[in-house]
């Protein structure tokens, strides 16, 4: 079979899965609970992998190995920071979250401050994390089966959303629990088979990096689907059918170290032992850089990596799709050990990625040519292996990324059209018509996951990873502070808490838009709005609290009920609950 038959094969049997899964949810789904929060009733391994299924994304399964290939040993922060921020949500929210009795993250906002307000503000920052999460999603399904079977750009996102609209729409919660722990698997093993094999394949060939910059390992032909701006680190001839700094050239060149233009269709061919070109939105590093702390190119290093660690650290706390999963579970204890499970599933899965990292600088260098790192782990198989073994492996690397983008899209749609049913389509109706609650629900999932297809069509493409990573920023920005506050203070006010909102809201938004429109920045001003979190959290804890001191007469009266809520033993909160809703 070729590669592309392979490639179209595994991304079939994965969606079929999925909807497989989604019309067993069909059969199990019976109230509005069970399209919200799977009724409560999912145990900790269960939910456990479920989480590790639809956190584990386009950023985790494809973007770190992007990553690492071109920027190094700074970057390995995010799978460390990725797996970190659990620790922060085991230790400060998972299980006060889930005594709070809430369906979604705006419930507690509304159940811990008693307004409307400050509801309507928490459903719009969820809404636009969801889209800013799923955006790289649909990009990265586009780039899979661009980069694996030549289809399309529109495909690979029209598939994702097809798939996820089927599991998400019949089943809700229930079904995609089911979908999502088989897909972490799926996942898993998609990596660890092939990193196995790389590992004893680039062992035997006894190929190092070597201190200078990155070579062709062999003879490879580069074409550019656009126009493209690449710094040559020493002066070199290259074989180039296209235009090259305005020349039309047939054949060997000798260009001068410094930068040149490529335009959009030259083929540039570099042979063995060629250093590669670097596009110039990356950085040019010598491998012992790339090894070196500090050494990813990007100015101001030490502060960026503080400001990354701080953003997915707090930011875990803050993604909609993740929080809802804790909700799930039957109680605050089995919530503790969800996260410790989830914390050992993460850990081991992390270490693969970094393994296609490494070995991608090594032997796909080319990538830094057209920017399009993020395939380093779709593109690695083949080109170390070949043959019948590469293709084989090609497809499980393909399905294991269909995987990726189905489960972490469906968990997104699901809480995004959660909050859309519940605050904007469905927010008057009675609490007994369930039909219409379920048919609000599935309009709120075509919205969800529609918009961000919408979006994704025309964007220029951007690195996986760091486009995530600036949905963890806002999310750090605005949702760490209302939680951590919300949980552990008991003089948090409804003003208060939207003043923070807004300002950490509006910054660390328009601080992701510009780097997103205009690109990174030089000097300290990029550095500063490509990684907000270091001075935007900061800031909204200041403003919360200090507002919030400024306006103590507007304490909700109900506090200590409500905390004794989020605090007491789960018998106590459950009973409490129990009582607030007879009240009703």
């Amino acid at each position: 079979m070729s590669g592309q038959g392979a490639a179209v094969v595994a991304v079939v049997l994965v969606a079929v899965a999925t909807m497989g899964a989604g019309v067993f949810g069909l059969r199990r789904a019976r109230t509005t609970s069970d399209f919200y929060v799977a009724s409560r009733a999912v145990s900790p391994r269960w939910n456990a992998t479920a989480i590790g299924g639809e956190y584990l994304s386009a950023a985790s399964y494809l973007g770190i190995a992007g990553l690492i290939l071109a920027y190094g040993y700074d970057v390995l922060w995010y799978p460390v920071g990725y797996t970190a921020g659990y620790l922060v949500l085991l230790a400060l929210v998972a299980a006060p979250l889930r005594r709070s009795g809430a369906y979604t993250l705006p419930d507690f906002a509304e159940i811990r401050l008693g307004s409307s307000i400050v509801r309507r503000m928490a459903s719009g920052l969820v809404v636009l994390i969801g889209w800013l999460y799923l955006v790289p999603q649909l990009q990265g399904a586009s780039l899979t089966l661009a980069t694996q079977t030549a289809a399309p750009h529109w495909l690979g996102g029209l598939v994702v959303c097809t798939v996820v609209l089927t599991a998400v729409a019949v089943g809700g919660m229930r079904s995609i629990t089911f979908a999502q722990a088989m897909q972490f698997w799926l996942k898993f093993l998609a990596l660890l088979v092939p990193a196995l094999v790389l590992l004893i394949v680039w062992e035997h060939r006894d190929a190092g990096l070597g201190q200078g910059y990155p070579t062709a390992p062999e003879r490879t032909v580069v074409s550019l689907a656009t126009d493209t701006t690449a710094r040559l680190p020493v002066a070199e001839s290259l074989a180039v059918e296209g235009r090259v700094d305005g020349v039309r050239v047939h054949g060997p060149i000798a260009l001068a170290a410094g930068t040149h233009q490529f335009e959009k269709g030259s083929v540039v061919t570099l042979e063995r032992g060629d250093v590669v070109p670097v596009i110039t939105s990356l950085p040019a590093q010598r491998n012992e850089s790339w090894l070196r702390p500090l050494g990813s190119g990007k100015d101001h290093p030490l502060y960026a990596s503080l400001s990354l660690i701080l953003a997915i650290c707090l930011g875990t706390m803050g993604l909609p799709h993740v929080l809802v999963r804790f909700y799930t579970n039957p109680d605050g204890r089995d919530t503790r050990r969800t996260t410790l499970i989830v914390i050992v599933a993460l850990s081991s899965f992390y270490l693969l990625p970094t393994v296609f990292g490494a070995i991608g600088r090594a032997f796909v260098p080319d990538l830094l040519l057209t920017g399009n790192t993020d395939a380093t782990v779709l593109l690695l198989p083949q080109r170390l292996i070949g043959g019948e073994a590469g293709v084989l492996l090609s497809a499980l690397v393909t399905a294991g990324a269909f995987a990726a983008f189905l489960s972490t899209a469906s968990g997104l749609t699901v809480s995004v059209a959660g909050v859309l049913s519940q605050d904007v389509l469905g927010r008057r109706l009675p609490g007994s018509q369930r039909a219409q609650r379920i048919r609000m629900f599935q309009l709120g999932a075509v919205v969800a996951i529609g918009v961000p297809y919408l979006l994704s069509l025309p964007s220029e493409h951007l690195g996986l990873a760091a486009v995530v990573g600036l949905a963890f920023a806002i999310a750090a920005a605005t949702f760490c502070p209302l939680l951590v506050l919300g949980v552990w203070w008991p003089r948090l006010t409804d003003v208060g808490a939207m003043a923070g909102l807004l300002v950490g809201g509006l910054l660390a938004t328009a601080a992701v838009l510009v780097t997103m429109i205009a690109g990174p920045a030089r000097g300290w001003s990029g550095a500063l709005l490509e990684q907000p979190a270091a001075w935007a959290v900061p800031l909204t804890f200041v403003v919360m609290i200090g507002v919030s001191i400024l306006t103590r007469s507007r304490v909700p009266a109900d506090v200590g009920r409500v905390m004794i809520r989020l605090h007491a033993p789960e018998s106590l909160a459950e009973e409490l609950r129990s009582l607030d809703r007879s009240a009703l």
